[in-house]
């Protein structure tokens, strides 16, 4: 008799994005070497000198002390400058983004908002 029915995989929906309704659009940009493994929900920030993207540190003064956008996946950049995809708008877990320094998404929100990049606090279930 043959298997007709078997679980391959699971899946578990990820907590960073919060709702459809801003449009969620998409831009590259390109992470600096050398800062490991760069995660899914980091907000990043620019350096101006270089257009280099590095995540967001308001203690920084070469751009990268404002938001930018935020990295749609896992980047390992240990090899080398490499070219990412990131949300460029939308509607995001503020739980779920990951800062540079010892910022928070209060320090922020605003900036983001400006981008089109809105926050809220998804429900647990």
């Amino acid at each position: 008799m043959s298997n007709l029915f078997s679980n391959l995989d699971t899946f578990t929906p990820g907590e960073l994005i919060a709702g459809n309704n801003v449009p969620i659009l998409v831009k590259a940009v390109t992470l600096q070497a050398n800062q490991g493994v760069v995660k899914r929900g980091t907000v990043l920030g620019i350096i101006t000198a270089s257009g280099l993207a590095v995540p967001v540190n308001s203690a920084n003064s070469d751009g990268s002390q404002n938001a930018d956008c935020i990295l749609a996946d896992d980047v390992d950049t240990t090899g080398g400058n490499v070219v990412a995809e990131t949300y460029r708008s939308g509607h995001f877990n503020r739980k779920a983004l990951i800062f540079g320094g010892d910022d928070t998404a209060a320090d922020h929100e605003d900036r983001l908002r400006e981008l089109g990049i809105f926050l809220s606090d998804n429900i647990a279930y």
